[in-house]
């Protein structure tokens, strides 16, 4: 569960969400939103002091209130208190703020569109074409990011149909496809643009995301023809996969007479659209204990 986590912004603060696929439900960062309510300096000390006080009320807020470990900005994760939806509303009733009513709308809101997008999954395609756009996209880098994300989800889904279930082994198969084609590993194709934590994929320029797309259905290809079983078949068939997008990579570069493989990234040359709304982010950001 802790790996599907997001960051939402609410008026430019930052707030860690988990979502509990199995319970259907959200659980926020104690510490995030009481940051939000108070505009501390230091939510968490603000939090560990109310959470005494209301122990010491026999407050059920506390005690329904549990830890997950979150990524902080040193690129950590800790653990860190979180609280369901109730739980939060609770706790947002404890503390004077006049921010109390715009989160608790915020929060329900939410609420809403996660279940809207339970009913309706294309309604989280729309979502993120529309933050996309935000950011300053074009529409024709959107079809091909959300073409892509279609593609990747076919690629793991095989991975997994291999025997491939552990997050790490996914980062170490994606290390291996992105490296025959780009001649980097993830890590070091995103030290080439300068990136931090940013995603490498909405980074990437058009062509640079056309030749990663080729490499993942071409490994998809291959993987559903072969049948690998493990890590090592599967390490197998990803290094020929992105071979067929270095060729095709070859070809380009030698009609245009240079490289395609770019340092630049989004923030280069995109100006994004501001948008008063709150917007759903790779994490980053947000250290607590």
């Amino acid at each position: 569960m802790e790996d599907n986590f997001a960051i939402q912004l609410f008026e430019g603060k930052k707030v860690r969400i988990v979502w509990d696929e199995e319970q259907e439900k959200y659980y926020f960062s104690v510490v995030d939103i009481v940051q939000v309510l108070t505009e501390s300096a230091d939510g968490r000390k603000y939090w560990n002091k109310l959470k005494q006080r209301l122990k010491e009320e026999g407050n059920e807020s506390v005690t329904n209130c549990h830890q997950l470990k979150l990524p902080s900005s040193d690129g950590k994760r800790y653990l860190t208190d979180v609280a369901d939806l109730q739980g939060i509303f609770r706790i947002i009733q404890s503390i004077p703020s006049k921010k109390a009513e715009p989160v608790k709308q915020w929060l329900a809101q939410l609420g809403e569109q996660r279940i809207d997008q339970m009913i309706d999954p294309e309604l989280t395609f729309q979502m993120a074409v529309e933050d996309y756009r935000r950011q300053g996209y074009s529409d024709k880098w959107i079809n091909e990011r959300m073409r892509s994300i279609e593609m990747r989800k076919e690629l793991t889904d095989e991975w997994q149909r291999a025997g491939v279930t552990e997050h790490k082994d996914f980062a170490i198969l994606t290390n291996v496809l992105t490296k025959a084609w780009s001649g980097m590993t993830t890590g070091e194709y995103k030290h080439h643009k300068g990136l931090t934590k940013e995603n490498l994929r909405d980074n990437m320029t058009n062509i640079e995301l056309a030749l990663n797309t080729l490499a993942e259905v071409a490994t998809t290809e291959l993987s559903r023809q072969r049948n690998p079983k493990g890590m090592a078949e599967s390490a197998q068939t990803a290094k020929e996969g992105g071979e067929v997008a270095r060729s095709a990579r070859a070809d380009i570069e030698s009609r245009l007479g240079h490289s395609v493989i770019s340092s630049e990234r989004a923030s280069d040359y995109l100006r994004p659209i501001e948008d008063a709304s709150a917007q759903e982010l790779p994490f980053d950001e947000g250290k607590d204990d």
